[in-house]
């Protein structure tokens, strides 16, 4: 008759069989009942988990691979990636290096590259293909071709005042010939050719470079400054050098040997002592390599330093050695599966899904702790072992099941997504959730069971903290109602959160790659945050640049076209017309001995003398020039004959290579498509026909907002773009809508969760509102210390509905148990302690050197201040006294 009327009652109840107590019934026999045997099998549990924790560990270091390159974390399935992962097929634009040098002078700067340039096309075993960007023999011959025809007249117009000047310097090329030269041009000055004040800056110039010899012991003179009439752009004293290595990509930074190869190539060349060059690289492939140094540095340090303070939080949580190394074998037994489970899963980690590790020992140790202090909560209550193990179980159960699904389903939240990075990264950490939390009801038991601590002598609780229980219970109405007035009253500077997309912003602008190429993205001509539109051939490519050149965003475009000068039929008439003035002059008959040092010193006096004459009692900015001049030559004849050779090297050296420039610029000829260089044109066009249009923006390179217009308005025009700025916009696009996506999937499958838990919508209520509460806080905080969201540390809210359900789902389980003066009690002490131990994990990302990983740690860490303090302020007030609920 019993059975008859519970299952009329069953019936009745329809799809839902069982009452709450009878589901929590279910739930908790399970787990005493894996509890029990765990513990009853003792060490055939421990050396399961060991066996499986070596097998793991031995799979992971087999397979273990990490992949920094960050548009892997944007799914490849979108139409925008679909167009850069055919643009990078077409043109292999990402298995590059760039190689800057970088040297004093114009003239330096062209010939260290060359240098440079030639002795790496040597290397087949490192190098596909180098080439000189803007050098070598093509442009070095056309170059004044690609120049506006104005300036070619200008220009060639000079050579004829120049040509005795130059006549002297090539038949002399010495510090008699230089002062020679200068004595001519005195003479001209006499004769009235021009006035004295129009010296000043030419005899500032030489002045300058003479005293740096004489005072530093060095100095360095560029002819092109002083042939030009305003300062020369950083852009001129540099050359670029493209290269494509053979990468090794069964090594952790497959380029490392190819940037290796770079540098042994520039230090066995001596460039740094023949020219005073540097070399610096940047491009994909060094980006990479440092990328994932970045990420190394300090992680030893960080990682031995979290887990000495895990330890201390573990002992002030535990009191225990015993139960501290039961929790930590069963932490580093869990990883080591969800390390090894994770590498099946995605085969190789991203600088997001890595993180997968930190977030583990962070959240993973929650159970532990959790277990723990229920049990040493028992044990002080009943001095029997497997009584203590077996009712901590009991009681713990409820909660650590939903503690360990509602983090789950945060992290899973992200896998609809087509953010990648954080989809690989939720995929991991939700399955080691799951891992953890076995491990806590499985290893955990199994171990305490072995090492048997001794029993407890007092009470696990904190009782100093009734007074705080009594306050939130007397003045609950005015603390909920003044937080949530105070969180509405934020709610405006919402607006102001600012949402940073760049990737540039991730990476760390002290190491070399980034360093470079932010100093490259100053110079328009780079292309650094171009947009590359792909068309079918030269015509359509035409038709797209007249298309763009209407848009105000953009400051120019160039295609393949672009690099057919115009009006060549002008230019080359003017260039040839040149020449016969001044080949003669670079080509003399004859060169003069070199001087002997007495000769030097004689002819630096005279022409002192002569500038002192030419100044004579004139005022002005020529004739000061003229008299330092004098007074620096006249030192220089005073000084010994290493600092004139010194002095003669920094005038003479470059005057050789401005003078073989000079000789093949006179040598222009007729450009077509077809004389291009071949591989010039592979940089432009590919084997199937593809031609790329570089799209360049006008306005603050590095201001996302004007990126972000760039690319809006490039896109209106050309559908089909892609590049640096095309990605920003997009990948912020499709970040924001993962944002949200998961968001609302975390919300929806952790409410789900509740509700089948709990069964009451105000249950529910009470533990989802705390959680909404501090997650606004958390964003307007982020508004105040001017933190912005970027694509790592976005990830943390979403986190937070899972971890802070976590922590609020044990105390609504036990308020709905009717239990009172939660502050006091021992879950308390188990949910303050692992938020410590959290934080702690999080904070070592927070100080990591990788800009990325440190704002996702910054973030992760105040979400959770927020939450802890929702949980333990907020939450209590909120629920007041408990009801008599059906058990």
């Amino acid at each position: 008759m019993k059975r008859t009327r519970q299952n009329k009652r069953r019936s009745a109840r329809g799809a839902y069989p069982y009452t709450v107590a009878e589901r929590k019934n279910v739930l908790t026999s399970t787990v005493v009942s894996i509890v029990k045997a765990c513990t009853r099998f003792a060490w055939a549990t421990a050396l399961i988990a060991t066996v499986l924790a070596a097998g793991a560990v031995f799979y992971s270091v087999k397979n273990f691979e990490i992949n920094t390159d960050i548009n892997r974390l944007i799914s490849p399935d979108l139409d925008w990636r679909q167009r850069d992962i055919a643009f990078e097929k077409a043109f292999d634009r990402e298995r590059l290096i760039l190689a800057v040098v970088e040297a004093p002078t114009a003239e330096f700067a062209s010939a260290a590259g060359a240098m440079l340039a030639a002795k790496l096309t040597e290397d087949h075993r490192h190098f596909e293909s180098v080439q000189f960007l803007g050098g070598g023999p093509f442009f070095e011959r056309n170059g004044l071709l690609f120049l506006p025809t104005e300036e070619v007249k200008q220009l060639t117009g000079q050579f004829g005042e120049a040509a005795p000047l130059v006549e002297i310097m090539a038949g002399d090329p010495s510090l008699r010939g230089l002062t020679a030269a200068l004595e001519t041009a005195l003479v001209g000055l006499k004769r009235g050719q021009f006035e004295l004040d129009s010296t000043a800056r030419p005899f500032s110039l030489i002045a300058g470079s003479v005293e740096d010899v004489l005072t530093k012991g060095s100095g360095v003179f560029s002819w092109r400054q002083l042939a030009s009439d305003k300062p020369l752009p950083d852009s001129d004293r540099r050359s670029l050098i493209q290269i494509k290595p053979y990468l090794d990509f069964n090594a952790l930074e497959p380029g490392k040997d190819a940037t290796d190869a770079i540098r042994n190539a520039a230090s066995d060349l001596d460039i740094a002592g023949k020219f005073g060059a540097r070399v610096r690289l940047t491009g994909p492939v060094p980006i990479a390599n440092e990328e994932f140094a970045t990420v190394q540095e300090g992680a030893i340090v960080n990682g031995v330093g979290t887990v000495l303070i895990v330890l201390v939080i573990l002992w002030l949580a535990l009191r225990s050695p015993k139960i501290i190394l039961a929790v930590s074998a069963t932490l580093f037994i869990g990883l080591a599966i969800t390390t090894a489970v994770g590498l099946m899963m995605v085969t190789s980690l991203t600088l997001l899904s890595i993180a997968f590790a930190v977030l583990f020992v962070g959240l993973g140790v929650d159970f532990g702790i959790q277990y723990s202090v229920r049990y040493r909560s028992e044990r002080f209550k009943s001095d029997d072992l497997e009584r203590a193990l077996v009712v901590a179980a009991k009681r713990s159960s409820v909660p650590l099941s939903l503690a360990a699904l509602a983090t789950a389903a945060g992290f899973l939240s992200f896998m609809p997504t087509d953010y990648k990075g954080v989809s690989e990264l939720g995929k991991i950490a939700g399955v080691g959730m799951m891992i953890a939390f076995f491990a806590s009801i499985t290893i955990l038991p199994a171990l305490l069971r072995i090492l048997n601590p001794p029993g407890e002598k007092e009470p696990v609780g904190y009782a100093f903290l009734a007074p705080l229980d009594r306050f939130l219970e007397d003045h609950r109405v005015a603390i909920v109602g003044g937080t949530i007035a105070v969180v509405i009253l934020g709610a405006p500077a919402l607006y102001f959160l600012r949402f940073d997309f760049n990737p540039i912003h991730l990476r760390s602008a002290k190491v070399e790659s980034i360093a470079t190429y932010l100093d490259l993205r100053k110079d328009p001509d780079t292309g650094a945050n171009a947009i590359n539109v792909m068309v079918k051939s030269e015509q359509e490519a035409r038709q797209v640049e007249a298309r763009l050149a209407e848009v105000p965003e953009v400051a120019s475009t160039r295609s393949l076209d672009s690099f057919v000068p115009a009006d060549q039929p002008a230019k080359l008439k003017l260039i040839a017309r040149g020449a016969k003035i001044l080949d003669p002059a670079l080509n003399p008959d004859s060169i003069d001995p070199p001087p002997s040092d007495e000769e030097n010193i004689d002819a630096l006096k005279g022409t002192a003398d002569s500038l002192r004459k030419a100044a004579g009692t004139h005022q002005g900015a020529g004739a000061t020039a003229a008299k330092r001049l004098a007074d620096d030559l006249t030192r220089l004849a005073d000084s010994n004959q290493a600092t004139r050779e010194k002095a003669q090297a920094a005038f003479v050296e470059p005057l050789k290579i401005m003078f073989d420039q000079l000789r093949n610029l006179l040598k222009a000829e007729p450009v077509t498509l077809e004389s291009l260089p071949p591989d010039f044109v592979n940089l432009w066009k590919s084997e199937d026909g593809i031609t790329r249009v570089e799209v360049l923006p006008r306005g603050d390179p590095d201001n996302n907002e004007t990126l972000r217009e760039f690319a809006s308005a490039v896109l209106a025009a050309a559908p089909n773009a892609i590049g640096g700025p095309v990605s920003i916009l997009k990948s912020g696009d499709t970040i924001v809508k993962a944002f949200i996506e998961a968001g609302l999937w975390a919300l929806v499958s952790i409410s789900i969760l509740l509700w089948l838990a709990l069964r009451r919508i105000t249950d529910v209520l009470l533990t989802l509102v705390p959680l909404l509460v501090a997650g606004a806080v958390t964003l307007e905080i982020c508004v105040l210390i001017g933190l912005p969201l970027n694509f790592a540390n976005i990830v943390a809210l979403p986190l937070l509905l899972g971890v802070g359900v976590a922590f609020k789902i044990y105390y609504v389980t036990a308020w709905r148990s009717g239990r009172t003066n939660l502050l006091q009690s021992s879950l308390t002490r188990a949910i303050f302690f692992s938020a410590l131990t959290t934080a702690t994990a999080f904070g070592s990302l927070w100080l990591s050197s990788h800009p990325g990983t440190a704002s996702m740690g910054k973030l992760l860490a105040l979400s959770l201040i927020t939450t802890l303090a929702a949980v333990l302020l907020f939450q209590p007030a909120l629920m007041g006294r408990p009801r008599d609920v059906g058990k």
